[in-house]
This record gives C-alpha cells, sequence and structure tokens, in this order.
C-alpha cells in the first residue's frame, strides 16, 4: 500500500510561484510514475503533469505547459510541482496520483494511489 501525502498549497498573487511536494512512502516499485491533477470548485478534476518512473520523462497539459515543471528527487520517492506565472485559473484543489505500472499519462482511471490533495489559490 503506498502513502501519498502533498504539501505546499497556499495563496500567492497572480503572476507568483509556488511549489508542491508529494512524498510517497510503503510499497513503491522501481517504475513507480507520479502525476498532479487539480480539481476546481464545480469542475471535474484533471490532468495537470506526469512524470516516469523509468526514463523521467514528462507530459503536460497544454494549459501549463511553460509554466509549471514536474520532477522528482534522486530517490525518486518525492515529485516536485513548480508552478511559475500562476492565474486565478490555477486556483484548485491538486493531487498527487501514483502509477505502480508505469504509466505516466492523463487518464486519472490508471493511477492506483492518491493523496489527500492540497489547497492552492491564485487572487487577481
Amino acid at each position: 500500500q503506498v502513502q501519498l501525502v502533498e504539501s505546499g498549497g497556499g495563496l500567492v498573487q497572480a503572476g507568483g510561484s509556488l511549489r508542491l511536494s508529494c512524498a510517497a512512502s510503503g510499497r513503491t516499485f522501481s517504475r513507480y510514475a507520479m502525476g498532479w491533477f487539480r480539481q476546481a470548485p464545480g469542475k471535474e478534476r484533471e490532468f495537470v503533469a506526469a512524470i516516469s518512473g523509468t526514463d523521467g520523462s514528462t507530459y503536460y497539459a497544454d494549459s501549463v505547459l511553460g509554466r509549471f515543471t514536474i520532477s522528482t528527487d534522486n530517490a525518486g520517492n518525492t515529485v516536485l510541482l513548480q508552478m511559475s506565472s500562476l492565474k486565478p485559473e490555477d486556483t484548485a484543489v491538486y493531487y498527487c496520483a501514483g502509477n505502480s505500472a508505469g504509466y505516466s499519462g492523463p487518464y486519472e482511471q490508471r493511477y492506483d494511489a492518491w493523496g489527500q490533495g492540497t489547497q492552492v489559490t491564485v487572487s487577481s
């Protein structure tokens, strides 16, 4: 059983930056992939970014491409989401997700572990 714990959310002005962290513990695998999703009030949860556990390749939603960067630490047990040039429409609860089969794409049904979420609020 893998546990994912997010941290780093908060309130920031438009144009500012925030860094989210997600620590994975429990039974992880060498090819464990991790991603970030978000859910704004009244909207469905949507994909943000993901990173492969095998070759480190990354995948981003068009809405965050060029502004957000996903990365992992050397051990591969912590995934970071560096968010820059934040916009009010980035306001959402951000969720960390993990996939033990190595999938690192946008389909949330493929992820088998989820964190509790962390709130990000961007003021205009």
